[in-house]
C-alpha cells in the first residue's frame, strides 16, 4: 500500500486526475491542510506539495515516519526547504520545467513594453493625447540573465529569437554553455552588468542568492538599463531598487515578485514612473494547474514503477542541478 497525502489550501480545486488516484488499489489518498497535516503524515509515503508557499511541513515533519517523497508543485522550493527535511533521504522534486516558456513569454512582454514605451502610450490613450514619439530597438540590445536553471535558458533561447544578445549570471564561471555562451559568477554580478540593456532576476532563493541585487548592482548598471524580477523577491534590496529608480540609476523595471506579496498598497514602487507591477503571475497561464497536475501524475508513476526520476531538487543547493 502506498499512501499519498495531498497538502492543499482552503478553497482550492484539486483537479480529478489527482484524487482518482486514491480509486486505484494498492493507493491511500489523504487531503490535508495545513492545520491537520500533522494528523495525516503517520504512514505517508508520499506527499504532494499542492499548497505549494505552505511551510505546514516544517512543523508537522515529526510526524512524518515513512515519507520518501516529497512533490513541489512549483518551481521555487525556498518556502519548503528546512535542516530537517535538508538532512533527511527524502527526496524532493519541483515542477520544472512547466513554467519556463510562459515565464520566458512574460520577460519578452516586460521588454517590449519598455522598449516601445506601452506604459507612456497607455497614459497617453487614457488622455485622449496624440503623442508621436521614438522607440527603442530590441534587436542588437544586451541581455543578462541572473539564473541560469531551466526557466533562465527558455528566456535565453526566446530573447535571442528576436535578436537580443544574452550572458548567464550563475554559482559558478564558465564559458562554451550552450544557450549563454559566456556564463559569469554572480557573486561579482557590479563587476559586469555594466553595458547592458536589460537585467533579468530568474535566481532561485538562496543563502547565497539573498539580496543578490542590491545598490552595488544598481549603481553598476547604465542608467538606459530596465531591470525585471520574475524569480524571487527576497533575491532583491528592495530599499536599494526604490533608490535606483527615483534617483535614475536604471531607468525602469517590470516586477512580478517582491520581498513582501501582496504588495502593500502604500509602498512606494506602485507610484513610481516607467516601473510595470503584476501579482506574482507570470507563470499562470490558462491551464497551468492541470499542467501541474499532469507533471505530478507522470512523477507518481514513476515511482510507483520503481524508476529514477527526471529530475530532483539538490536539498543542500535548493534548486535542480
Amino acid at each position: 500500500m502506498t499512501v499519498l497525502t495531498i497538502l492543499n489550501s482552503p478553497g482550492t480545486e484539486i483537479p480529478d486526475l489527482l484524487t482518482d488516484l486514491g480509486d486505484r488499489d494498492g493507493i491511500e489518498l489523504r487531503v490535508a491542510e495545513a492545520d491537520t497535516l500533522g494528523q495525516a503524515l503517520p504512514g505517508t509515503d508520499v506527499l504532494l506539495m499542492w499548497d505549494f508557499f505552505s511551510t505546514a511541513l516544517k512543523d508537522a515533519f515529526g510526524s512524518a515516519d515513512r515519507l520518501a517523497w516529497v512533490h513541489a508543485a512549483a518551481a521555487g522550493v525556498d518556502s519548503l526547504l528546512f535542516d530537517e527535511l535538508v538532512d533527511s533521504p527524502v527526496t524532493v522534486t519541483n515542477a520544472r520545467g512547466t513554467f519556463d516558456r510562459p515565464i520566458a513569454e512574460f520577460v519578452l512582454n516586460f521588454i517590449l513594453m519598455q522598449a516601445k514605451n506601452s506604459i507612456g502610450s497607455l497614459a497617453d490613450q487614457r488622455q485622449e493625447k496624440w503623442n508621436r514619439r521614438s522607440t527603442r530597438d530590441v534587436a542588437g540590445s544586451k541581455a543578462m540573465i541572473v539564473g541560469t536553471g531551466s526557466i533562465g535558458r527558455e528566456i535565453a533561447r526566446l530573447l535571442k529569437a528576436v535578436d537580443i544578445e544574452v550572458t548567464g549570471a550563475g554559482s559558478h564561471a564558465r564559458s562554451g554553455d550552450n544557450d549563454f555562451g559566456d556564463v559569469i559568477d554572480s557573486a561579482t554580478l557590479s563587476e559586469h552588468v555594466g553595458g547592458f540593456d536589460w537585467v533579468i532576476d530568474i535566481a532561485p532563493l538562496t543563502e547565497q542568492t539573498e539580496k543578490l541585487i542590491g545598490a552595488e548592482v544598481f549603481a553598476a548598471m547604465d542608467d538606459t538599463a530596465v531591470f525585471i524580477n520574475v524569480g524571487r523577491g527576497d533575491t532583491v534590496d528592495t530599499d536599494a531598487l526604490v533608490a535606483a529608480l527615483r534617483s535614475g540609476e536604471i531607468a525602469g523595471a517590470g516586477l512580478d515578485v517582491f520581498e513582501q506579496e501582496p504588495l502593500p498598497a502604500d509602498h512606494p514602487l506602485w507610484g513610481l514612473d516607467d516601473v510595470i507591477i503584476t501579482p506574482h503571475m507570470s507563470g499562470d497561464t490558462d491551464g497551468w494547474r492541470m499542467r501541474l497536475a499532469e507533471q505530478f501524475h507522470r512523477l507518481f508513476e514513476q515511482h510507483l514503477a520503481g524508476e529514477e526520476f527526471t529530475h530532483t531538487v539538490d536539498k543542500k543547493l535548493g534548486y535542480v542541478r
